[in-house]
């Protein structure tokens, strides 16, 4: 029991911790979702965001602790955003047949998620900088951020509302296209991945690639299509109404 004790004390106290503990609680919430054949209210990155909070919280541990180690693994993201590329370069072919259509979808899909949840929230009475973070909910955390700074919103707040996005992709994907009677044909795959990348960025990525290759690259598309797209658009959109 000494033992366990020296070892969580030395741990608690360095870089360590915040790598092993995202490392321990990934893999036991990843092997939770493989169980129950990866029922999408299992999510790993959903319940690993609510143990690490929880731990957290319970240790009284600074985020900023938690984080000289998690930065480690967050280092990792770009790395791995880049290799979506790789299945988008075995599909160029495929890619330039529909790269029209494609960017229309793309700006389409983008264009009416982002003024849905502001026009949302303006018909709500929520207030307007807290309104105007929801518009770039729709790219990965970073780009949206960015965005949020100038339009005159909430950078953080902006941050969130990408995460809960794609969380929300990623738990209710799989029972809209159920219900919208998909396929499995590879027209199918392309258009629920590049669905999917749109609304939901990295982590519906994430999702679509545990259920097909093929889905999985065209989110990854579709995730580096908004980034491009909505760091145009969202802007422009800010000046002519009139945001600071």
């Amino acid at each position: 029991m000494n033992e366990f004790v020296e070892l969580w004390t030395y741990l608690s106290a360095t870089p360590l911790f915040g790598l092993s503990a995202t490392m321990v609680v990934y893999v036991l919430t990843l092997a939770l979702y493989q169980r129950f054949d990866q029922t999408p209210w299992l999510n790993p990155v959903l319940w690993s965001i609510v143990a690490l909070a929880a731990l957290l919280w319970l240790l009284n541990t600074p985020y900023q602790q938690y984080f000289a180690g998690a930065q480690f693994i967050h280092f990792l993201l770009g790395p791995a955003v880049v290799a979506l590329a790789w299945p988008l370069w075995l599909r160029r072919g495929e890619l330039k047949r529909h790269a029209s259509a494609l960017v229309l979808a793309g700006l389409g899909g983008g264009v009416v998620s982002a003024l849905s949840a502001f026009g949302l929230a303006w018909w709500l009475g929520v207030p307007d900088a807290v309104a105007r973070s929801l518009l770039p909910k729709s790219v990965t955390a970073p780009v949206a951020m960015g965005l949020a700074d100038s339009i005159g919103a909430i950078a953080e707040l902006a941050a969130i509302f990408a995460v809960l996005s794609g969380l929300i992709g990623a738990l209710l994907a799989r029972s809209i296209f159920r219900v919208l009677g998909e396929g499995v044909t590879q027209a199918a795959w392309l258009r629920r991945g590049f669905a999917l990348g749109t609304v939901s960025h990295g982590i519906g990525a994430a999702r679509a690639l545990q259920v097909s290759h093929q889905a999985g690259a065209y989110a990854g598309l579709a995730l580096a299509t908004q980034v491009i797209l909505a760091s145009i658009w969202i802007p422009l959109f800010g000046r002519w109404v009139g945001f600071s």
